[in-house]
């Protein structure tokens, strides 16, 4: 079975159907692996909801910032409302509404797959992962926030949005712990020598400002052994190294929408986009 990693969709439904083209995609023989944030910005956020969930087993996909987004907007929770620049509502006015919020509900926050002879084990979340965790840790804090995603939707978005705490302490609880989580996996970008997050900066790499560091190039950072797959930062663009794949290649700002094979790397494909959104 051949494992293709897909950078974030946001609602682009003819360019993931053309990326499928090139890839050669079978559901006989492969799995694809989304690193979050189907839908929002895009043309067609229903869509692509539509068309990932029907590829099943095929599928693997993590929640990214948006998709949590549409989903606290559906519950009505912590005052979430549209904002102006979302393109959801297609979505929550479908009559499959309901089947496909609810099929969204139970997408994890990482996935995980063991190493397989001398290849690294592989972890995929949408942002980043806390340079405290190790991967066992950050699958266990993100089953914690799974968990009360699908028992209780209202009182986890009631409480989600912030950026304290930020930096990770083991001794939290409640909801203050949920939100760091959350944070972590699908909002972080750049830490400082003590990770502590800060989820106001969205430049570029060669905009971190001296003392912080992209978080997967922390200090001492305890996933450091897998390879971890992630989409989220646009300008950071495709990274391939041997304990990364950053996939996000700003398909909904006109750049390019990409896959890449995590049996073999060096087998890429990417197909252009037309812009949906500029920048900022």
């Amino acid at each position: 079975m051949a494992r293709i990693a897909i950078g974030d969709l946001q609602g682009c439904l003819d360019e993931l159907r053309d990326l499928l083209q090139a890839v050669r995609f079978s559901a006989d023989r492969d799995q694809l692996w989304f690193v979050g944030d189907l839908v929002n910005r895009g043309p067609d956020s229903l869509g692509v909801l539509r068309f990932v969930r029907a590829l099943g087993d095929n599928a693997r996909v993590v929640l990214g910032n948006h998709d949590l987004h549409l989903l606290a907007v559906a519950c009505g929770s912590g005052g979430r409302r549209l904002r102006k620049d979302d393109t959801l509502d297609a979505v929550l006015e479908a009559p499959d509404r309901t089947s496909l919020l609810d099929w969204l509900m139970t997408r994890p926050l990482a996935v995980h797959a063991p190493a397989v002879r001398d290849a690294r084990e592989d972890l995929m979340v949408h942002a980043g992962v806390a340079p405290q965790w190790s991967v066992a840790e950050t699958l266990q804090h993100a089953a914690e926030v799974e968990t009360a995603l699908r028992n209780d939707p209202v009182a986890l978005f009631d409480t989600l949005y912030g950026n304290e705490p930020d930096r990770w302490d083991p001794a939290l609880t409640g909801a203050a712990r949920r939100r760091f989580i959350i944070n972590a996996l699908t909002r972080m970008r750049v830490v400082d020598g003590e990770g502590r997050l800060d989820l106001k900066r969205k430049g570029s790499v060669a905009d971190t400002p001296r003392g912080w560091f992209p978080w997967f190039d922390a200090p001492g950072r305890h996933s450091a052994e897998a390879r971890v797959v992630i989409g989220h930062w646009s300008t950071l663009g495709l990274v391939l190294r041997d304990d990364l794949i950053a996939l996000d290649t700003g398909c909904v700002w006109g750049g390019a929408l990409t896959a890449v094979s995590l049996d073999d790397p060096s087998c890429r494909w990417q197909v252009p986009c037309a812009s949906h959104r500029l920048p900022g």
